[in-house]
């Protein structure tokens, strides 16, 4: 074979805006810089002592180093009940209302290939966690985005959505915003799901970080919810198991036995003792996702607190593990955070790589102890003069350039 010449649909996989960056980062640190990384949301903290520990002695069951049912434990699946139900006062039947994701990004992809049909119509946000559109593409189906902007406080505008639409995709506490739900938002997508026949699919993936004594709302404790959709949960930042690859969806019967048949066809569910471990995660006290929660407000409120006072103000996050901050000086994101590689090395991410209605944004992850989210902060106030009297002087040079936004980063 002199030339490998790939799939159309491998072809219609969104580019990767961040791998410039990301191959910038990893020159600089070469080169010996001391490069901060908040760019990705990979969270640093180790994972709580009795979820390893579960996880050790499960992994020496002979039970677990075999192949288990394929649609996951059952244990673990009346634990992802237990956890909806003590949580959100929300009824689950764990036989045939829940899922065992391999990570949530791999479920969220899935849902594409088994609703949309080529050239159907998938609604995302726009900003939003641009692995949504990795799923789309595969599907061969249309992306319709939804604007999200600051003036309708990031909350989608329902009836400016057309109605054809086959499949909806909303994330609160949102990546990369840092807003969060209300009852009538989910009120509202339940309404327009029954108008249009669209499944609804609601990412929670930072449900239980949450800012200033915020409630946390999920999608499926809104009456009808299970009638149109499913909601998905990630493990990976309320217990600093990111690397462990582990989720779950509930929802709609239907949509989560579909689900099932199509991840038979794909993949033999999560490692076993991985799931053991997770029921150790979910039936833990709530001081274990309190004290992360706290620890990501603390590094909110330093980043922030330390910026303020130099004149950049950033809207504090509600929820989540991200800061939205707008560009000083009105510039473009992505001019921005190749400026603050280059003179502070600190990374961020580029807020078109989460949409158009991103391209004057940066996003910031928390992700990094809070004495190197503090050095970061003093590193960028520092250069922050230098950026304000770029974008003076040749203005156009720093607005946003018309380039699409593609990307499959990571969260």
């Amino acid at each position: 074979m002199e030339h490998f010449e790939p799939s159309r649909r491998f072809g219609r996989l969104p580019r990767q805006l961040f791998a410039a960056l990301i191959a910038a980062t990893e020159a600089r640190r070469a080169a010996g810089h001391d490069v901060i990384n908040l760019g990705q949301g990979n969270p640093v903290d180790p994972t709580p002592e009795h979820i390893v520990r579960a996880m050790q002695e499960a992994v020496a069951n002979p039970v677990y180093q075999r192949y288990i049912p394929f649609d996951g434990l059952p244990a673990f699946k009346e634990a992802a009940a237990r956890w909806w139900g003590r949580r959100y006062g929300v009824d689950v039947d764990p036989a045939t209302e829940v899922a065992v994701m391999i990570g949530v990004k791999v479920g969220l992809v899935e849902m594409s290939l088994l609703v949309a049909n080529p050239g159907d119509k998938v609604a995302v946000p726009d900003p939003g966690y641009p692995d949504y559109w990795s799923g789309i593409a595969l599907a061969g189906a249309e992306l319709v985005p939804i604007p999200l902007r600051p003036e309708r406080d990031y909350y989608p505008d329902w009836d400016a959505l057309p109605r054809d639409v086959k499949l909806v995709f909303l994330n609160y506490p949102h990546n990369p915003t840092g807003q969060v739900a209300t009852p009538a938002v989910f009120e509202q997508a339940v309404a327009y799901a029954r108008r249009t026949g669209a499944v609804l699919v609601h990412d929670l993936a930072y449900g239980d970080i949450m800012f200033d004594g915020r409630p946390s709302l999920s999608f499926l404790a809104t009456p009808g919810a299970k009638d149109v959709g499913l909601e998905f949960v990630s493990l990976s930042k309320s217990y600093n198991m990111a690397g462990w690859r582990i989720g779950m969806a509930a929802g709609n019967r239907e949509v989560i036995h579909a689900l099932e048949v199509l991840q038979d066809h794909l993949h033999c569910s999560q490692f076993g003792a991985i799931q053991i471990a997770s029921i150790a995660a979910l039936d833990s006290p709530p001081e274990v996702t309190e004290r992360v929660a706290r620890t990501y407000q603390e590094r909110r409120d330093v980043f922030i607190g330390a910026l303020d006072a130099v004149g950049w103000h950033i809207p504090p996050a509600a929820g989540g593990i991200f800061l939205w901050c707008p560009v000083p000086g009105g510039g473009d994101g992505e001019a921005f955070a190749n400026f603050l590689l280059e003179r502070a090395d600190v990374v961020t991410a580029p807020g078109r790589g989460f949409g158009e209605e991103g391209r004057r944004f940066i996003r910031v992850a928390l992700t990094q102890p809070t004495d190197r989210i503090a050095e970061a902060a003093r590193r960028i106030a520092r250069v922050l003069p230098e950026w304000l009297d770029l974008v003076a002087r040749d203005p156009r040079a720093m607005m946003p350039k018309d380039v699409p936004a593609h990307s499959t980063s990571a969260r």
